[in-house]
């Protein structure tokens, strides 16, 4: 309820702006009575473009509509009465209207929801006691407000000088048929006698003489009206340039540029709401300065008077044709990009958007967009306009798509949602470029007509280079293809160069925005992890952070060269501790028990100073996504003499089947995580409860009597070699299947029966419990 509280505190345009956003498809009488529901509903996980949502967005519509009834059933009094009336009528109006397509509620009620937020915000900043400045954004965002409000005022203008002018011009008409008229009198006397010829001549030619010089003088001030007009013209339409370009060349550039960055984990690009509302602005002022500049020059049609005006109007139709043409072109985007590694007979999707579709009234005649996949070379020849004969470099299914335009939030898009690529086509690689370096991308084209097709407009645009596999196992060397592409690819590039080799801080940023995104932390990678990147990248000993700052890494140093002594790249290393980290380590990572970017000898070196028992966890050199475990103890061999040791690496196989906090539990030798933390206040809170690993147990091993001596081990990787004697962590021997009948099925009955034995086992003291098991 905090934001509609906000809300209803906006003021002037801001206050204009929230008030536009409801109607009869959203009264704002629901938003009020119903703001706190309507806020801790979790709208945003609703996945609109995905039809199998419909029923969860089905049942927010019923419930919204008992909200209603309900609040109109709790009206009393007379006002009260009016109120109920009023509600219920409400809640039978939005069942009507959204019944049959409730993810159109989600998406209203998101849309309005996001608007009042960034409403609130954007107030919030202005009116903060910070010397009265706005930050950056507020007043970029101020300038272009202003530099609309300009153009306003100066459409206005020329609007106010186009119907003086059609006025004047109008009655220069009338007059030019008067003279017409007089001259015909004048005509008309040669008829009549030489007496009434002479009593009548002089005035006619007095008056024809009058209406002339006023004429000629007329003709002269209609054509500096037009002239004068033609300037204003000319100004607006530069103004709208600078304005196209601050939006389509910065705004909406940077927002593209974002879309890329997030596709390598960075934030969201955010909303499209602003963007289409600007260049809705922009569309509807281009389009009523182009229709002004057409109704000058039937004017001039209509009355030609010698002059440059002439030329003049030709050229500004020609100006305001491009500016309109660059704006509909530019605005066909993609809101949803498809995956950027794109596996053959996979379904994906994608959403195209037209910003200006709904102002421009495409959406009356539907569009249809098609989608196809390009290769680099393709996509280069197309940028030139070069004549590539609709070749493609493979097979989309279901890669037409009609735009829709919904009313509710005035978007005009085409929502593939079932495309999959059947065949792909390849050309010759380069070098040793792998099929994993190879990119594509997905031509989105389409064609429509706006002002009553008055113009036509064939709109293209590229998605994010694709890499296409065909197999899992190619996914890995695809992702650091695209993420190398995603990171330090330039704005307006020739498709699709990238540098060859960049500065290691800029690989850092972009390996740290990969690492957190990847993981779904907020713990990133630290000064110290990336000088350990560092020493593996350039096989250095260097701890100065300082000596790789101009260092440069190149691409094949990334993912073609595999690192020294090893079988993989650096890549491939660094993905796999993403994987494993992702998998079973997030919360380990998030808490800190993780160093994991430190080397054997470094971690030599912090253990020998600590207490026996010492323990930390570091990602394996020489396995990828491996863990190990390092930890310090007595040499067995050698009386008072310590060192450290370390187990062969976990992998995600071990760990699907024991958690890393349970192994660590089972290690009774470890007993402070790095540098002095208990292990059982760091771990306890993961470890699987005792009743969940004796049930587990139940189904694996038999209730008779124990032999330690065949018990199997939860500790894959060995005890410590401290530890005089082994451990033995097993609860129960091997035994036959007691709870499968003879037919070898599954009998609940006894399964039961050995559950409650279970339970009354954990019942009993742990001392006398456990007393045989333990050595």
């Amino acid at each position: 309820m905090a934001v509609w509280i906000q809300a209803q505190q906006l003021q002037g345009e801001a206050l204009h702006q929230m008030q536009s956003l409801y109607g009869q498809h959203f009264p704002i009488e629901v938003r009020h009575y119903l703001a706190q529901w309507l806020e801790g509903q979790l709208w945003d996980t609703i996945d609109l473009e995905n039809p199998q949502e419909e029923f969860k967005a089905k049942r927010l519509l019923d419930s919204l509509i008992q909200e209603l009834q309900n609040k109109a059933e709790h009206q009393v009094g007379e006002d009260g009465f009016l109120l109920k009336i009023k509600l219920g009528h409400y809640a039978g109006q939005l069942k009507s209207t959204y019944d049959r397509c409730p993810l159109e509620l989600v998406r209203c009620i998101k849309h309005i929801l996001y608007t009042e937020q960034r409403l609130v915000r954007e107030a919030t900043n202005s009116s903060s006691p910070v010397g009265g400045m706005l930050d950056s954004m507020s007043q970029k965002y101020q300038q272009i407000n202003q530099a609309f409000e300009e153009l306003r005022l100066l459409t206005q203008d020329t609007e106010n000088d186009l119907r003086k002018l059609q006025h004047n011009q109008e009655y220069f008409i009338i007059q030019y048929q008067e003279s017409l008229r007089i001259q015909a009198q004048l005509t008309s006397l040669a008829t009549l006698p030489p007496a009434d010829r002479q009593l009548r001549e002089p005035t006619l030619l007095s008056k024809r003489a009058t209406v002339e010089t006023w004429l000629t003088r007329e003709a002269n001030t209609l054509q500096k009206y037009r002239l004068d007009l033609a300037e204003k013209h000319q100004k607006s339409l530069q103004l709208m340039r600078k304005q196209q370009t601050i939006i389509l060349d910065d705004e909406l550039i940077q927002w593209k540029r974002r879309q890329q960055l997030a596709g390598n984990g960075g934030p969201p690009e955010g909303g499209l709401d602003i963007l289409q509302s600007w260049c809705e602005k922009l569309a509807e002022t281009i389009w009523q300065n182009r229709q002004q500049i057409r109704r000058a020059e039937h004017l001039r049609q209509q009355l030609p008077i010698p002059g440059p005006i002439e030329e003049l109007l030709n050229d500004l139709n020609s100006t305001v044709t491009d500016i309109i043409s660059a704006l509909v072109t530019s605005t066909f985007i993609i809101e949803k990009q498809p995956p950027q590694v794109l596996k053959t007979q996979t379904k994906f999707a994608a959403t195209v958007r037209l910003l200006v579709g709904g102002k421009l009234n495409v959406h009356m005649n539907p569009p249809q967009v098609k989608a196809t996949i390009i290769s680099e070379q393709q996509a280069k020849a197309l940028l030139k306009n070069e004549n590539t004969r609709n070749d493609s470099s493979g097979e989309i299914l279901n890669n037409n798509c009609v735009m829709e335009y919904h009313q509710t939030t005035g978007t005009l898009s085409a929502h593939f949602r079932n495309m999959s690529l059947k065949r792909i086509k390849r050309s010759d690689r380069r070098g040793a470029e792998s099929v994993t370096e190879e990119k594509f991308t997905i031509l989105f084209e389409s064609q429509f007509s706006v002002g009553g097709n008055e113009l036509v407009f064939q709109v293209k645009t590229l998605s994010l280079p694709v890499v296409v596999i065909v197999h899992g196992s190619q996914d890995n060397n695809a992702t650091a293809t695209v993420l190398w592409d995603n990171a330090f690819a330039e704005p307006g590039r020739v498709p699709f160069l990238v540098p060859d080799k960049v500065l290691w801080p800029q690989l850092c940023e972009a390996l740290n925005m990969k690492y957190k995104a990847e993981v779904q932390s907020n713990r990133g990678l630290s000064e110290e992890n990336l000088v350990f990147l560092a020493q593996k990248a350039f096989s250095s000993s260097s701890i100065n952070p300082d000596d790789y700052r101009n260092m440069t890494m190149t691409w094949s140093q990334f993912n073609r060269e595999s690192l020294p002594g090893r079988n993989f790249t650096f890549w491939q290393w660094f993905d796999g501790v993403m994987e494993l980290t992702k998998k079973h380590l997030k919360p380990h990572w998030n808490d800190g028990a993780i160093l994991g970017f430190v080397n054997k000898q470094q971690a030599q070196d912090m253990l020998m100073s600590k207490p026996n028992g010492t323990f930390l966890l570091r990602f394996s050199d020489s396995e990828i996504g491996g863990i190990t475990i390092a930890w310090v103890a007595e040499n067995p061999n050698k009386a008072g003499e310590r060192m450290v040791w370390n187990l062969m690496p976990y992998t995600t196989k071990d760990f699907s089947i024991r958690s890393l906090a349970d192994r660590i539990s089972d290690l009774n030798h470890l007993l402070f995580l790095y540098p002095d933390r208990p292990k059982d206040e760091v771990f306890s809170k993961y470890y699987t409860p005792l009743l969940d690993v004796v049930l587990c147990s139940v189904f694996r091993f038999t209730t008779a009597n124990p032999d330690p001596t065949t018990n199997p081990t939860y500790m894959d990787h060995g005890a410590s070699p401290a530890v005089s004697h082994p451990q033995n962590y097993g609860m129960y021997p091997p035994m036959s299947d007691s709870m499968l009948d003879a037919d070898g099925d599954f009998d609940l009955d006894d399964t039961m029966d050995v559950a409650r034995h279970v339970e009354e086992l954990l019942r009993r003291p742990m001392e006398s419990q456990w007393s045989g098991q333990q050595s």
